[in-house]
């Protein structure tokens, strides 16, 4: 069974930095694409950085670029996000998902969803 764990999240000052990881269990992921979402209370869960299977493609959202940054360390079937100088509107709770290969623009296209971490950026 593919299974996806975040852990990392918690409690920061506005600013300051965390590391999510996202940790697969039951598969390698070697042949996944891996985004990372987050979902604030009332809106939409949206898409905030992925990168494809092979790490040669990734993409974020335009309000994160600069401060978050993807990669990933198959060897450790691990996909991480560094997320640095973060600011109040950063808060959400941050799921990662995968899909085959490619990135998608599109919640819909990924599956295997992990069960959330919640990142609240507050003084």
């Amino acid at each position: 069974q593919l299974q996806l764990v975040e852990s990392g999240g918690g409690l920061v000052q506005p600013g300051g930095s965390l590391r999510l990881s996202c940790a697969a269990s039951g598969f390698t992921l070697d042949y996944y694409a891996i985004g990372w979402f987050r979902q604030a209370p009332g809106l939409e869960r949206e898409g905030v950085s992925c990168i494809s299977s092979n790490g040669g493609s990734r993409n974020y959202l335009d309000s994160v670029k600069g401060r978050f940054t993807i990669s990933r360390d198959n060897a450790k079937n691990t996909v991480y996000l560094q997320m640095n100088t973060l600011k109040p509107e950063d808060t959400a709770v941050y799921y990662c998902a995968a899909r085959n290969y490619y990135c998608s623009n599109s919640v819909l296209h990924f599956g295997s969803w992990g069960q959330g971490t919640q990142v609240t950026v507050s003084s």
